[in-house]
């Protein structure tokens, strides 16, 4: 084992063949929009061939788990994106939907073994929204397509090794 190889696999940002689902929430879509098209550039820039993306909107981020998780299980996709944006206002709405949006997301995953990658935004402000979802590689969905491009290909590494 090399030192190199005491560092662990790592996935790499090569997203040729893979076909992925990007789930968005339509609530503050001025936001979503934005995080939508950071995660087409990033699923582009990384060899992901756009006729092997699928893009669907549902209502809101609490809604996002349940069609992440048909998509998911449907063999039809190998990762999935969830993109949205839980902005803070005056009641406890924010806190019910944020938790439950990440709960359901993460067991999604767990239970499908398909990669999900968290690019919902959970912030106090529109600012800090609008901050989030900027024109450059910092966008959060950008990340997220980084995130489900690297699982993805992880994943596909260790099957390989278990045969």
């Amino acid at each position: 084992m090399t030192s190199s190889d005491n560092r662990g696999r790592r996935g790499k940002l090569d997203g040729r063949g893979l076909r992925v689902a990007v789930v968005c929430g339509r609530f503050n879509d001025f936001i979503t929009d934005r995080l939508l098209v950071g995660a087409e550039r990033a699923l582009t820039q990384y060899g992901v061939a756009s006729a092997s993306v699928t893009v669907a909107w549902v209502p809101g981020a609490f809604e996002i788990p349940l069609l992440a998780q048909r998509f998911a299980a449907s063999g039809e996709v190998d990762a999935v994106i969830a993109l949205g944006a839980v902005i803070r206002g005056d009641t406890p709405h924010f806190d019910f939907v944020a938790g439950q949006c990440a709960a359901g997301l993460q067991r999604v995953q767990l239970d499908t073994g398909i990669p999900v990658a968290f690019g919902v935004l959970t912030t106090d402000t529109d600012e800090q929204a609008r901050l989030r979802a900027g024109d450059d590689d910092t966008n959060k969905g950008f990340e997220a397509a980084e995130t489900v491009i690297e699982m993805a290909g992880l994943l596909a590494q260790i099957t390989k090794a278990d045969r």
